[in-house]
């Protein structure tokens, strides 16, 4: 949360998306192995969904860095709160 909140590159904000992201799916599959001690799926389903989650958020998060990138040239999360007006 805090890399998400202090950090003023777009890289660095999504890096720390995905780390909060795969600290919950990690979280599923802790949760879903001790909660039964045979077969259960259930948290490996949670933590599979939550990375599928995470590939799409990747892909248009970059998607639309890229488009930031190309008319301002710089990915200062300062300066693309500017190009909004």
């Amino acid at each position: 949360m805090l890399a998400v909140a202090t950090r003023r590159s777009a890289i660095g904000v999504l890096v720390g998306l995905d780390l909060m992201l795969n600290a919950g799916a990690l979280q599923f599959v802790a949760y879903g192995r001790f909660r039964h001690a045979g077969i259960d799926v259930q948290g490996q389903t949670a933590a599979v969904f939550v990375i599928v989650v995470a590939a799409a958020e990747a892909a248009i998060a970059l998607a639309l860095l890229f488009a930031v990138y190309r008319t301002s040239k710089d990915v200062d999360l300062e300066q693309t709160r500017e190009l909004r007006s």
